[in-house]
């Protein structure tokens, strides 16, 4: 099984990371694909959201598998992993991830030791998504380096440009240094407000300055507090309102992202005749 591994990543916090890792996640695997969730932030907001409201009392979390490669021990196959009854699996996280964070500072191959573990696991999954935390520190780094691809959460109620920026610059000097593969599938517009203006002209904006050289998905993820009130019931935005405006967003951008896939397919076949 060939893994996509993709990272939901920007360093601004409050972009609709964790919610849409969570209801893409959710949405491949509802077309039929075996998916794991990575929570990469020491908040465990995706693992909160997911039904598990204390992280710290979880017997196994990502800093336990990524300290176990960092001392070289092993890892019982699905050590750890946690199953959701929309069908996707979890690997939680809690604020013990922030400690791994400074041990990784003078750790060998520190960059990649998501990767190592991720590694282990490559043939379970056809699709690994990791939410990654909101700073361009060492475990975003970790995730960038483990990713073939990235996806970029943008809220539409600011103007992103500068922050954009910095993300850009990361992610092609782990490109370069680190890890080659790795491609940006593209911008997603989140909270958008329909009412407004200011968010066609973020839009248009985005589309202007980046839309040559990346990706500006045509789905966008509406604002709505119904969004914001399910993370604390442990369930997707499918099992909450699954006939909503947000539902319909991330079906649209969960067809958007199996399409640009069959396109890549489509193109290496092509290349490899």
């Amino acid at each position: 099984m060939n893994t996509q591994i993709i990272a939901i990543a920007n360093q601004k916090g409050g972009v609709g990371k964790t919610t849409t890792c969570a209801n893409l996640g959710i949405g491949l695997a509802q077309s039929g694909k075996k998916v794991l969730l990575i929570d990469g932030d020491p908040q465990g907001s995706l693992t909160i959201s997911l039904g598990n409201p204390q992280p710290d009392k979880l017997p196994f979390t990502l800093s336990d598998a990524m300290g176990r490669i960092l001392m070289d021990e092993p890892i019982r196959p699905g050590e750890g992993i946690l199953h959701h009854p929309e069908g996707v699996d979890l690997m939680p996280a809690d604020i013990q991830l922030s400690g791994m964070e400074v041990s990784l500072v003078n750790a060998m191959s520190r960059e990649t030791i998501l990767r190592q573990y991720l590694d282990t696991l490559k043939g379970q999954y056809s699709h690994i998504l990791i939410d990654c935390q909101p700073s361009l520190g060492m475990l975003t780094v970790n995730a960038l380096a483990a990713a073939n691809r990235v996806i970029i959460p943008v809220q539409a109620e600011y103007l992103p440009a500068k922050g954009l920026e910095q993300l850009l610059q990361t992610i092609n000097k782990v490109r370069r240094q680190i890890n080659p593969k790795l491609q940006i599938d593209g911008i997603l517009l989140t909270m958008v407000d329909s009412r407004t203006n200011f968010a066609k002209e973020i839009s248009a904006l985005l589309r202007e300055t980046y839309g040559s050289k990346i990706k500006v998905f045509t789905s966008e993820i509406p604002h709505s507090v119904r969004a914001k009130e399910i993370s604390a019931e442990g369930k997707s935005i499918y099992a909450h309102d699954p006939n909503g405006k947000v539902a319909e967003g991330y079906k649209n951008l969960t067809k958007e992202v199996l399409k640009l896939e069959k396109q890549r397919e489509k193109n290496r076949a092509g290349l490899s005749r």
